[in-house]
């Protein structure tokens, strides 16, 4: 194993770490059959919007960390 491999491992290992904790930390976008009864009304205005703008880098991040860790596994089975 050549030392550009196992760093390229190790960033990849790091990545997909990453890449669980983001996608574990975004909210779900279906709330159930709890959400569909209740509405879900005890959301401020402000408070949507502060979540979806979280939500919303999070999806950015998400995308973005994917799509590294596809091109390094690409590059680590050419080796």
């Amino acid at each position: 194993m050549t030392t550009l491999h196992l760093i390229l491992t190790i960033i990849q290992v790091i990545l997909a770490v990453g890449l669980v904790v983001i996608v574990s930390i975004q909210s779900s976008k279906s709330q159930g059959l709890s959400g569909a009864i209740g509405g879900g009304s005890g959301e401020t205005f402000l408070g949507r919007n502060k979540s979806k703008s979280l939500d919303a880098k999070l999806a950015l991040y998400t995308k973005w960390i994917g799509g590294v860790f596809l091109v390094l596994t690409l590059v680590l089975n050419l080796f």
